[in-house]
């Protein structure tokens, strides 16, 4: 009886042989198709623009200096032409400049009440005769019409100015002991800047400029 033996060990032999042959060859996988990641790309920092360079010229202006206006003076400015007198034209003894009444409009019919009140006594009616004056050199007090001629102007500016320093400040005539002095009607306040403006009005009016 033949022994089996040897014709299961060939088909073994054959058997294993097989599983080696197909043992070699690895299986492939294929690989699931992976898009490729492309990197992320990342933005760049924002470029911020420099600042637009403004030309000098388009700055504006620095303020002005205002300069500090000078407070006004309560008294009127001297006229052109009146400022620097002349050595002839009268002037008061006592010192001062311009009144507001110098420069303010006046009227001469009330002046002409006012002066009856409180310059008649000395200069006499209508300023026509000055009453007299023991102690000054005149002897009498000066009349008002005719006025002393020096103080007389056509720019009517400069003949009221020339007025106005009298009424405002007053004057003492010359002489030794003159025993009426004219009164400083503006600085002692006995008349208004308005009514001493109607007695320049009044006494212009006794003696038109020619």
């Amino acid at each position: 009886m033949r022994s089996r033996y040897p014709a299961y060990i060939g088909l073994g032999l054959i058997f294993g042989i097989a599983l080696a042959a197909c043992g070699t060859q690895s299986a492939v996988v294929p690989t699931a198709a992976v898009p490729a990641a492309t990197a992320a790309v990342v933005p760049t920092a924002a470029v911020v623009p420099t600042a637009s360079i403004v030309p000098l010229a388009a700055f504006a202006p620095t303020a002005a200096v205002v300069p500090t206006v000078a407070p006004v003076a309560t008294t009127a400015a001297a006229p052109t032409g009146a400022s620097a007198p002349s050595a002839e034209v009268a002037r008061p003894s006592n010192p001062g400049g311009p009144g507001q009444a110098a420069t303010m409009t006046g009227d001469p019919k009330a002046g002409a009440l006012i002066f009856v009140t409180n310059c008649k006594l000395c200069h006499g009616d209508a300023g026509k005769v000055g009453v007299s004056n023991p102690g000054s050199s005149d002897g009498t007090v000066p009349p008002l019409n005719p006025v002393d001629e020096t103080l007389v102007s056509k720019d009517p500016k400069v003949y009221a100015y020339n007025l106005d320093l009298f009424i405002q400040h007053g004057s003492t005539p010359e002489g030794d002991k003159p025993t009426l002095k004219m009164a400083a009607w503006g600085d002692d306040g006995k008349l208004t800047q308005q009514q001493i403006a109607d007695v320049i009005s009044y006494v212009m009016s006794l003696n038109p400029a020619k």
